[in-house]
């Protein structure tokens, strides 16, 4: 029995329509490199913020407890999250140019679960705290307002958290599932049509 398959043959051979291999790598190189650039980026934006938190902190020094508690939740939440995401960082290392197909299949699970972990677990404990942290910081300064102003300063800080939590990271997940979910779709229909 020949066991020297020409997998390059019956790749030609077949009469449904094939995706483009070296089209799919550029799709997955790419899908990698925007998502270390956000990572990057994030890591840079949420390190600056605990920075400019920290000074106010140290320039203003806020006389309540609660003013207090209120920063530290905020940075608190800023480095769990970062912890949590940075470690997407070996998840996207791990693919490369030298994998199989099913190699690069399980490494888009594993994304995808990643992912999923970041955008339930992780973004409402980053939200919850935020949240918490926020309206207690804000209250020994709402404190010297009127009640009007107190009022209007802690409605807008809500409605902007509710649109990020309603409209833009609904929005953000759903994009970033179908992207994700793209990728692993096609290489599953290699895959599966290796197998046949």
């Amino acid at each position: 029995m020949d066991t020297n398959i020409d997998f390059k043959n019956i790749w030609k051979q077949q009469t449904s329509p094939k995706p483009n291999i070296e089209e799919l790598l550029n799709r997955l190189k790419k899908f990698k490199n925007e998502n270390l650039r956000k990572l990057i980026l994030t890591n840079l934006l949420l390190i600056a913020t605990c920075l400019c938190i920290t000074f106010i902190w140290y320039r203003y020094q806020p006389q309540l407890i609660s003013t207090k508690i209120g920063i530290v939740l905020v940075i608190l939440a800023m480095v769990i999250f970062l912890s949590a995401y940075n470690r997407m960082f070996t998840v996207f290392y791990k693919i490369d140019n030298t994998q199989s197909n099913s190699e690069y299949l399980q490494n888009l699970y594993v994304v995808k679960n990643q992912q999923k972990f970041m955008q339930t677990t992780m973004l409402n404990l980053y939200f919850i705290m935020l949240f918490l942290g926020i309206c207690l910081y804000m209250y020994e300064y709402t404190l010297k307002m009127s009640s009007f102003s107190g009022i209007l300063v802690y409605a807008a800080t809500l409605l902007w958290i509710g649109v990020n939590w309603f409209y833009i990271r609904p929005k953000t997940i759903k994009k970033q599932q179908g992207k994700i979910d793209e990728l692993i779709n096609k290489f599953e229909e290699i895959n599966n049509q290796l197998k046949d």
